[in-house]
């Protein structure tokens, strides 16, 4: 009689044994519970098999999903599962009528100025919109999109700056692949002297 074997042995532990289709199915499943991307390393050393083994799956798998609706994407040096640009629409719909604790304009303005500025101080971005923003910053702050990073030495002002949690929610690699903001700005030669006569 020929010995079925088994991927997940009886005592728990994860059989060394693992067919491609076992192997590919077994990331899958641990894809669809995590809440940030997951390094090849970690899948390696969570399935007891080597980091080659799980490239060529994650390849295979990433091929498999050309014809759905989500896909499977390398972001900052982890996997992730990621809904396909191509239904953007629906999802943003889904998104801005089912989602009730969706960031407000305000925090959506903020956050947008500290992306393109950063690192920056609560008192430049509040130049820049006009508003006090501190109460949208401690906002941003809680959910995990910005974070401080240091000080500025003129001022020893608290500076401020975008969080990989931010890029991740974007499907962003860096902050170099953020849309160019110029082409959407009027002519802002001499802005920082303007800022700066702002926050003076």
């Amino acid at each position: 009689m020929t010995e079925q074997h088994n991927p997940v042995e009886a005592e728990g532990q994860l059989s060394h044994i693992f067919d491609e289709a076992t192997l590919g199915r077994s990331i899958e499943a641990i894809l669809m519970v995590v809440d940030e991307p997951v390094t090849e390393l970690t899948l390696a050393s969570v399935l007891e098999v080597t980091v080659d083994q799980v490239v060529d799956a994650l390849d295979r798998l990433q091929s498999s999903y050309e014809s759905h609706g989500f896909t499977l994407k390398s972001i900052n040096e982890g996997w992730r599962f990621y809904s396909d640009p191509e239904f953007a629409p629906a999802v943003e719909k889904f998104v801005l009528d089912g989602q009730q604790n969706r960031l407000t304009q305000a925090a959506l303005e903020t956050l947008a100025v500290i992306a393109y500025r950063q690192p920056v101080s609560r008192a430049r971005v509040s130049a820049i919109r006009g508003v006090n923003v501190e109460a949208v910053m401690k906002t941003l702050i809680t959910r995990g999109l910005v974070e401080e990073y240091g000080v500025e030495n003129e001022t020893g002002a608290i500076l401020y700056k975008t969080t990989s949690y931010f890029l991740e929610r974007l499907g962003l690699n860096r902050l170099e692949d953020l849309p160019p903001l110029a082409p959407h700005l009027p002519d802002i030669d001499g802005l920082d002297e303007i800022l700066d006569s702002l926050t003076d």
